[in-house]
């Protein structure tokens, strides 16, 4: 066999050794979704042991009560979405930012040392989040409340919520963003100078317009850590048995805390429910990832 022929051979062995990684990591979705879609849709089924529940009023009732039997999660819904978005609204920015700060701006040796603080931050263990936020960022949000004279749950809120979200997605928007303008090409950067633009016109319509695609990955990224974080978000979120809450101090409930909440039964109503709402909570992560990607097509066109 001449070595035409063998890197050939090489290059075709290669070439399914990534697909079938490929449709095997794809496949762990698939397996996911139709896993909570057995278990999810048991109790809505005539022959549900324990009752059958109405599938509508679940969908989209607007009251929560396991010790009365109403599972309600419409306004659950409701707060997981706006808590996600507004936790992404504050972070992306911030992150975006830093990134571009880290990359385009700062020393070289510096922006190393700032890169491995992101690195940490993206480390710390979730529950170590909910610790700091519920020591440190309900006491803020209770101060800031009582400025306004607006009560609170001893800071327990959709603002501490939000605020926590916040921190925690934006090691993980910060790091892709850093490796998507860090991949721009420079060329790009060289020619927009050549043309006239400043400096930071050009970190900001090239630079970051090149790099938009990555730092939507972030996004899309952060959002779905956003969505499915659990324990730290029950420490201040306080779970509000009705809503929806648009009260900014108000206590809340996501969907996740909800989840977390009935870990404590192994078998009826309480346990398989919280299948139907990972259900939900996949559908609602599937549907934000498309108007992120609809909203990435349509920035810079």
């Amino acid at each position: 066999m001449n070595t035409l022929n063998k890197n050939k051979l090489i290059d075709s062995i290669a070439r399914y050794i990534f697909m079938a990684m490929t449709i095997i990591s794809s496949s762990f979705t698939i397996i996911l979704f139709a896993f909570l879609f057995v278990k999810g849709i048991k109790p809505f089924l005539p022959n549900y042991e324990y009752g059958m529940i109405n599938f509508f009023e679940f969908l989209f009732g607007m009251v929560y009560r396991q010790d009365k039997g109403i599972y309600g999660i419409g306004f659950i819904i409701i707060n997981t979405i706006i808590t996600g978005f507004l936790s992404l609204i504050i972070s992306l920015p911030i992150s975006v930012l830093t990134s571009l700060f880290i990359v385009k701006i700062v020393p070289k040796k510096f922006g190393v040392m700032m890169r491995y603080v992101v690195d940490i931050l993206s480390g710390v263990p979730s529950v170590v989040y909910g610790v700091f936020a519920s020591g440190l960022i309900t006491l803020m949000v209770k101060n800031i409340g009582y400025f306004f004279g607006i009560p609170t749950a001893g800071g327990n809120s959709m603002l501490s919520v939000i605020i926590l979200l916040a921190i925690m997605i934006f090691p993980t928007i910060t790091s892709m963003s850093i490796t998507a303008i860090t991949a721009v090409d420079k060329n790009l950067e060289m020619a927009s100078l050549a043309l006239g633009a400043t400096k930071t016109q050009t970190n900001f319509k090239v630079v970051l317009l090149a790099a938009k695609s990555g730092i939507f990955s972030g996004a899309i990224l952060g959002l779905g850590r956003a969505y499915g974080e659990a324990t730290a978000v029950s420490m201040v979120a306080g779970n509000k048995l009705y809503g929806p809450t648009f009260n900014l101090f108000d206590i809340t409930r996501t969907l996740t805390s909800t989840m977390l909440s009935g870990l404590k039964e192994t078998s009826g109503v309480d346990y398989d429910i919280r299948f139907s709402i990972g259900l939900i909570l996949l559908i609602v992560i599937f549907g934000s990832n498309i108007i992120l990607n609809v909203a990435k097509r349509r920035i810079g066109k």
